[in-house]
This record gives C-alpha cells, sequence and structure tokens, in this order.
C-alpha cells in the first residue's frame, strides 16, 4: 500500500504543485485547508486544485486556535514596544502544530508543506537545510520544529527554484499556476497592521500618542503611538534634521520613541529566550545567525545563560530588533532559534 501524505494546502501554486509533485511520486494524496478568517477565495481554489489532481479535500476550522495563538501575540508584542514574527509562531502552532496533528488524525503517515527547505537525514538522523534557491528559503522560520517530527514531513520545493515551481505548475496545468505570491500578513487587512491593533486594543497604553526624543532625551516631536513604530524605521518621523535619524529604542511605559542616527543601531550584542534547539550544539559555539528573515547570514558566539543565550557577532549589526527571532545555523543546517529580547 502506498503511503498516505497530508498537504497543508493554501490555494496558492506553491501548495499545489507540493500536492501534485507527490501524487506523482505515487503517495497517496489528501489536501486540508486551514479556516483562519475571511479565506474562501482560497479555501475555494484550494478545493479546486484537489479536483483537479481527483484528491480529497479538508477544512480544519482553526479560527479560534488561529486568534488566541497568533493574532492574540501579534497584537501583544506590539503593545509592549517589540516586533513579532507571526510567520515563526504560526508555523510553531498552527501549521506544524494543530494542522499536523489534524493530519495525524485522518491517519497520515507523513504530513507536507510548500516551504522551500530541505529535510535530509545524514550523519544518522533527520537535518533541517536550506533551500537551493537562497533566495526563497524559508528554514528560518521553520526552526521551531524537532527531529522527531523532520521524520514525518517532506517539502518537496527545497530543491526548486521560484522560477521552476511556476513552470512545473504551468506544465501540470494546475488552476492556480499564474496566482500571484501573497506579500502581505495573511490575517491583516490591506497589510495595514497598525489599524488592526486600534481595533483590537484602542484604549491600549502603546497607542496613545508621545514624545519623540533623541537618545539625551530631548523632545524633537510627537508620535501617535510607540506600537506603531520599529527598530530602524525612517519613514513617517516627521523630524526635520541634517542628517537622516531613524528609531532606536521604543519606551512604552513613558510613551518615547527614541530616534538617533544610523551608526546608533549597530550593535555586537544580543540577548535572547525561548531557545528551541532541532539539534543543540555544546555551547559556547560559533555559528553564523540570521536576526530576521531577509538578513544576511553573520558569524557569531552562541553561549548558554541560565534563562537565555547571549550571542556576540563579529561585526556589528543593524538594527537588532526585540521580539524578532535569531536562527542559528551550522553550514546549510538549522539547528534552532530564539527570540530576540
Amino acid at each position: 500500500m502506498s503511503k498516505k501524505v497530508a498537504v497543508a494546502m493554501s490555494g496558492g501554486v506553491d501548495s499545489s504543485l507540493t500536492a501534485a509533485l507527490l501524487l506523482e511520486r505515487g503517495f497517496e494524496v489528501i489536501g486540508i485547508t486551514m479556516k483562519l478568517n475571511s479565506d474562501e477565495k482560497n479555501i475555494l481554489d484550494a478545493q479546486k486544485v484537489c479536483e483537479h489532481l481527483g484528491i480529497n479535500h479538508y477544512v480544519a476550522d482553526f479560527r479560534k486556535i488561529f486568534r488566541d495563538k497568533v493574532e492574540n501575540y501579534f497584537v501583544a508584542e506590539y503593545l509592549r514596544g517589540r516586533t513579532p514574527n507571526p510567520c515563526v509562531r504560526c508555523n510553531r502552532e498552527i501549521k506544524f502544530g494543530a494542522l499536523f496533528d489534524f493530519a495525524n488524525d485522518l491517519c497520515a503517515d507523513f504530513f507536507s508543506t510548500g516551504h522551500y527547505a530541505r529535510i535530509i537525514f545524514e550523519d544518522g538522523r533527520f537535518k533541517l537545510k536550506k533551500a537551493v534557491d537562497a533566495k526563497k528559503d524559508q528554514s528560518y522560520v521553520l526552526y521551531n520544529l524537532t527531529t522527531e517530527k523532520l521524520s514525518k514531513i517532506i517539502l518537496p520545493l527545497g530543491e526548486f527554484s521560484k522560477v521552476e515551481t511556476r513552470r512545473l505548475a504551468d506544465k501540470l496545468n494546475l488552476p492556480v499556476a499564474d496566482k500571484p505570491d501573497s506579500q502581505e500578513i495573511c490575517f491583516v487587512p490591506d497589510d495595514d497592521y497598525k489599524n488592526f491593533i486600534l481595533s483590537r486594543e484602542p484604549a491600549a497604553q502603546a497607542l496613545q500618542s508621545g514624545k519623540i526624543v533623541d537618545s539625551s532625551g530631548k523632545v524633537l516631536g510627537n508620535h501617535n503611538g510607540v506600537a506603531n513604530y520599529t527598530i530602524g524605521q525612517r519613514k513617517g518621523l516627521g523630524i526635520a534634521a541634517p542628517q537622516p535619524l531613524y528609531v532606536t529604542k521604543l519606551d512604552v511605559i513613558n510613551k518615547k520613541v527614541v530616534i538617533d542616527t544610523n551608526d546608533k543601531l549597530f550593535t555586537k550584542n544580543l540577548t535572547a529566550h525561548d531557545a528551541h534547539w532541532i539539534y543543540k550544539p555544546n555551547l559556547p559555539k560559533t555559528l553564523a545567525a540570521k536576526i530576521r528573515y531577509g538578513s544576511k547570514f553573520s558569524e557569531c558566539t552562541v553561549a548558554e545563560e541560565e534563562n537565555f543565550l547571549r550571542v556576540e557577532f563579529l561585526e556589528p549589526q543593524r538594527a537588532i530588533t526585540p521580539g524578532q527571532s535569531i536562527v542559528f545555523y551550522d553550514g546549510d543546517e538549522v539547528l534552532g532559534g530564539a527570540i530576540i529580547d
């Protein structure tokens, strides 16, 4: 009997091609689409693809758990003056948490998604590695996986470029072959996170007006809520100055946004909490790390304290942002990550 694999299908080209490729490889494939918000169009697109492929399609109503675990977290972090990464949280709690369990309940042997990353069995264990296409690599957002889960996950797109994905989807006549990629936060209407937060917590202190100050405390202007800013931001400050100024600190308690010149954004050290290791090396150890999804890899030394990690970079990093994830790599292998303090 062929093994059953459940594919998380969003209605987009990546997950649709994933299902088609696994079907070609001889798996018994089923599609599962999460119902999260006003996403009926995506559910219908996923259904069309499943009908085209001749596979069963299921809808998992995760609206409550998604609101509790992802949306509420997203809002709470901004209200603390931090910048969250909802994709990291969603992958941990929803896609490879609740949805992974849903697939198990359907007696699936394996679980698959359209993420651009690779899972390799090497040196006696399963490893999470970067995708072949560096521009599309999504291994950063998957650092919360475990070795046990890696043994049950298939990521077919890790070997392809996005150009190849589109070409294959078109060759297979998938109904969504020309559907554009989503660039926005899926649960935030019109990508307007400020109004989204305001609709949830209109009276929050982080949304109240306050002062924009320099590093010495001198008042330079006013702002409309600390939650509307992020570390490294330049646009929208409304401050006239002889040189560009950037947000360097957010003070929710005192309702202050601190700004300074670009050179003040660079630092070589950070601490991080909520560490998760797929494979934990002996610490301290020199590793490569990314401090946000789109950042470059930078060499650093990682040491472990009682309840947190202490990281020192070889070269200063720009705009290290509390709330974002730092993810550690050994070559092309993801070892783990943590949340920046």
